[in-house]
């Protein structure tokens, strides 16, 4: 597979990606911000997914895979932070519902702020409202800066040059936020093991392509 930087805010970038597949697919067709994508290419033997190609008993006005973007595995969406424009915050990161639990999210995290580096911004920030979203953020060399956004998101942040230093009782601190909400038997379990390990190890920046280059 590859990464790859569609564009900026300023550029308008778009995608289709598959509201079955996808979370938060609908955010991805605004061209309000920036987009990055990891993409399967055929030449690795990473073929698209055509496990729901369309057939004949679909309805007249019902939109099939050649309506989407078939080749992406994971997207990222990003704009400059409101209040703070030396900041890059990513809104939105997706994962295609089969890929998930490969590490697709973490890299994409960890390219994105390499070519927000390249941009000029000092910072790279998320806010994630899940255990496997934080641990996702973590791996690409975010932590945790003790703060919460008001929809229960915790927000996370890191230079945009390099990983933040790892401090496992600040990463612990965050799981706990998670382990004080309602949580099933398998989540809890989950984060217990995952606050016993610590911080995981730090992915190193994919390689990809870009605009212009």
């Amino acid at each position: 597979m590859e990464f790859a930087l569609l564009g900026w805010s300023s550029d308008g970038p778009t995608l289709r990606l598959d509201h079955r597949r996808f979370a938060y697919a609908g955010k991805f067709v605004v061209g309000s911000t920036g987009k990055a994508v990891g993409r399967a290419t055929t030449n690795e033997g990473d073929a698209p997914d055509t496990t729901g190609a369309p057939n004949t008993n679909r309805p007249p006005n019902a939109a099939v895979d050649t309506d989407y973007d078939d080749d992406v595995l994971a997207a990222a969406s990003f704009s400059a932070d409101r209040t703070d424009h030396d900041r890059l915050c990513i809104r939105y990161v997706t994962v295609r519902s089969d890929r998930r639990g490969e590490g697709l999210g973490s890299r994409l995290l960890a390219f994105v702020a390499a070519r927000a580096a390249d941009r000029g911004y000092d910072r790279v920030r998320i806010a994630v409202n899940n255990p496997a979203a934080y641990r996702a953020a973590y791996r690409a060399g975010f932590a945790f800066t003790g703060a919460e956004t008001g929809l229960a998101e915790l927000v996370c942040e890191r230079p945009a040059t390099r990983p933040t230093p790892r401090d496992a009782d600040i990463y612990r601190n965050g799981l706990d936020r998670y382990r004080e909400r309602e949580l099933d038997d398998e989540t809890a379990a989950e984060l217990a093991d995952a606050r016993a390990a610590g911080p995981p190890d730090v992915v190193d920046p994919p390689g990809g392509t870009e605009p212009g280059r």
